[in-house]
């Protein structure tokens, strides 16, 4: 429940595939002359001021023309702008490209380079009309992480040399041979201009008070650039700096020359790794644009189609090779861009300038660009991502990818990690152990691993070891069973039953997770859900000492929590003891901060399926967050919004509301001038979100197309979109909003229903609660329609 319900766009430049039809759409008229939107325009300066040095530095960094990676970023914007299949998604020449790149100029000079960056188009067009670009996904996050890192790496070390003064070698090892020998004989102007850049870069984002929110809306990576060139001119420096020669020079593709079977080799690695990387950034952008009316989510097939024709157009123009762009559109999101249009112009203000300011752009020292791109390949080495493969135990599949591509080069090094992914899975499900042993009379079959149909015979021969009639426990001991094991065990449970044994299949520690139709009665038969439902246990007919019918005999509630706390060590503690050990000795890092009612009734773990260590709760009478400055002592809540974000770095903020809210009745009965008593104070946070409620000037708020039954529900509703604005009124909250870190979700919970709803819309505003569905697959309702009911 991490992510906002998407809606699909209404935009008729979205993501709609060729003969699709969407419903109460209107007819066709003449159509509307393109008109550009005020958020667009100025979302496309901000990137067009990020792509600009990025792409010069790209360039460089590949040892290609330095127009080549201006071409690119232009033909990204307007080609794959026009035609890819991810509105928000901003193309062009790309740091995971350049080890690739860099080896193909290396390799075959730059005019064979741009003839393999046309057939990889191509290639990427016969793909997109296989229809095959969503099983790229498929593609284990561990290969693609260990893939970036490792060019990361490349990148990061190639630059060193520009960096402090010299000249980068073809190949890791020999860049790493040469630093001592470079270092004892750098080059302090470089260096001195490197250094500035890096500071600038890694500071301005974090310019504090309300000038340094102001200043931070010009890119950092603009700033670095520029207040390096201003200062190496002002001081006079002598460094190479960037040359742009006549664009009547600018070479073209030629006829691919070199032996046929390295060029297909290159053609196939230049395809994968611009397809992955855009397709995987297609799928970025829509998580990041989640819950916007006005986006519709990803075409995978058209966007690979955008993507080949870009890189057919830039490679026939003389362009480095194309594809989705993290920084960029990561900005261009950020920038509040509706639709491919801030793209698109994007491109043009990068055409703008590469004929226009051509005499400024020549100032600019390659020291300063260099720096700019060895920051971006540091960046490349996710520490986020190592963590989550280590989670999954999948560190030896990123890190040999990582290896392989730092050593061997980019297909090798992802062919080895495949390699070792399918090693990996294959000793997952077939290290199986089964033994049997007899104790006490009792045939215990232990089960260690993932009982698949490979581990089936096995099986078999050990159930079949158990005597006719016999008691027996069946321990598994891991995270899966395939649907011919279960049948094996499920028939062999029957059988066995029918011949008067007794079976119990437990899980891990020993819990019981089965038990036969034969087994007796008598005791207490609980289920997991029963504690909540006030403990309504099926007692023995007969009861005995320290049976629940002799402790409900002494008073209903007099040893609940002591039954409570012994089932919890008879039946949850084995199942959890192993994972909070872990986050024992790592320390909580949960995702999101939940915060909701104090009401009994509203059970977090429950209705969200989370975990120890996954929410960061905090309840309070009414779910709500003092804005700023009025909590009047009380700083509970905003300590606890702090501490989530500034320390526990949550990445959502959820304000659960509920039916039938005690403090929202309260709220409605309250005497505004009667005695004041702790819950009337703390109420009083309450009072703008009955304001609100009442403003015949605001659209109520709806229920999954409804309206809201009565005055109570639509007070729940309206105090959860009220609060959502108190929290951004919180500093740290704020701050995080605006660097893309955080998300905040508004959510109701109808206790009656057990249904939840999810705020949707393009802000709170919109005030419709949508329903999540519990069917499989199926819990993104969209379509939405937002109605005023007022009107």
């Amino acid at each position: 429940m991490s992510a906002c319900v998407p809606t699909h766009a209404i935009d008729p430049d979205s993501n709609r595939t060729e003969g699709d039809h969407q419903p109460h759409s209107p007819p066709k008229g003449p159509r509307r002359r393109f008109r550009v939107s005020a958020a667009d325009l100025s979302a496309s300066l901000a990137v067009f001021l990020i792509a600009l040095p990025l792409s010069l530095g790209i360039a460089l960094a590949t040892d290609a023309p330095l127009q080549a990676g201006l071409v690119a970023a232009a033909v990204g914007g307007l080609v794959a702008g026009r035609l890819g299949g991810s509105p928000l998604q901003v193309s062009g020449p790309a740091a995971g490209l350049t080890v690739v790149t860099a080896d193909l100029i290396h390799q075959y000079g730059w005019r064979t380079t741009c003839a393999i960056t046309v057939l990889a188009g191509l290639a990427q067009l016969g793909l997109a009309h296989l229809r095959v670009a969503r099983s790229a996904l498929a593609v284990s996050p561990a290969i693609v992480h260990g893939m970036l890192a490792g060019i990361g790496v490349t990148i990061a070390v190639a630059q060193l040399h520009i960096v402090l003064g010299g000249t980068p070698q073809s190949s890791v090892s020999a860049n790493v041979s040469a630093l001592p020998a470079l270092l004892a004989h750098l080059h302090p102007a470089a260096v001195s201009v490197s250094v500035l850049t890096l500071v600038l870069l890694l500071a301005w984002p974090r310019l504090p008070g309300r000038v340094g929110r102001q200043l931070r809306i010009i890119p950092a990576a603009l700033v670095a650039v520029a207040g390096a060139t201003a200062a190496a001119v002002l001081a006079a420096l002598s460094l190479p700096r960037v040359d742009l020669p006549s664009w009547r020079s600018h070479a073209l593709a030629g006829v691919p020359e070199g032996p046929a079977l390295g060029l297909v080799a290159a053609v196939l690695t230049t395809t994968l790794v611009c397809s992955v990387q855009s397709l995987l950034g297609a799928v970025a952008m829509d998580k990041l644009a989640a819950g916007r009316t006005d986006v519709g989510r990803s075409d995978l097939d058209r966007e690979l189609r955008g993507q080949g024709a870009a890189n057919v157009v830039s490679g026939v123009l003389g362009g480095l090779p194309i594809a989705g762009v993290a920084v960029r559109s990561t900005a261009n999101v950020r920038a509040g861009a509706t639709s491919r249009n801030s793209t698109m112009l994007h491109g043009v203000w990068v055409v703008a300038a590469a004929l226009l300011l051509v005499p400024v752009l020549e100032l600019i020292p390659l020291a300063s660009l260099a720096a700019l791109v060895m920051a971006v390949g540091i960046q490349m080495v996710s520490l986020h991502h190592i963590r989550t493969v280590t989670r999954h135990r999948e560190v030896l599949v990123y890190a040999v990818t990582t290896l392989g591509v730092i050593v061997l080069g980019v297909l090798e090094g992802v062919a080895l990690g495949i390699a070792v992914a399918v090693g990996v899975a294959l000793h997952r499900l077939t290290r199986t152990r089964i033994t049997h042993e007899e104790r006490e009379g009792v045939h215990h079959v232990h089960v260690r691993g993932q009982l698949t149909f490979l581990a089936v015979p096995r099986l078999s021969r050990a159930l079949h070891q158990i005597p006719q009639g016999a008691a027996a426990v069946v321990e598994l001991d891991g995270s899966f069973m395939d649907h011919a094991a279960y049948e094996s065990l499920q028939d062999w449970q029957h059988a066995h039953h029918a011949h008067g044994g007794s079976v119990e299949i437990t899980g891990r520690s020993g819990t019981r997770i089965a038990e036969p139709a034969s087994t007796s009665a008598a005791g207490c038969r609980c289920r997991p859900w029963t504690p909540w439902r006030n403990h309504q246990c099926e007692a023995p007919a007969t009861p005995t000492a320290g049976t629940p019918q002799e402790e409900a005999a002494e008073g209903p509630n007099s040893h609940q929590l002591a039954r409570g706390i012994s089932a919890f060590q008879r039946n949850t503690a084995p199942l959890v003891r192993g994972e909070l050990a872990r986050l024992a000795r790592e320390g909580q890092q949960p995702s999101q901060l939940f915060l909701t009612c104090a009401d009994s009734r509203l059970v977090t773990s429950m209705i969200t399926s989370s975990g120890p260590g996954d929410l960061f709760v905090v309840r309070n009478v009414g779910n709500l967050v003092p804005p700023p400055g009025e909590e009047s002592g009380d700083d509970s809540v905003a300590a606890a919004i702090e501490y989530a974000v500034d320390v526990l770095h949550v990445r959502s903020i959820t304000v659960c509301g509920h039916s039938g809210c005690g403090a929202m009745q309260a709220l409605l009965k309250a005497d505004p001038h009667g005695a004041q008593t702790p819950l009337k104070r703390w109420l009083r946070h309450g009072r703008p979100s009955l304001d609100r409620a009442t403003d015949k000037n605001r659209p109520w708020a709806r229920l999954a197309g409804r309206e809201p039954a009565d005055a109570v529900e639509q007070l729940c509703l309206t105090n959860v979109i009220q609060q959502l604005e108190h929290l951004r009124a919180h500093e740290s909250v704020a701050r995080a909003l605006r660097e893309g870190a955080l998300e905040l979700h508004g959510m109701y919970f109808h206790v009656g229903e057990a249904q939840a709803y999810l705020l949707t819309g393009g802000s709170p505003e919109s005030g419709v609660f949508d329903q999540v569905s519990g069917t499989a697959g199926a819990a993104d309702p969209t379509g939405t329609v937002l109605h005023d009911t007022r009107a």
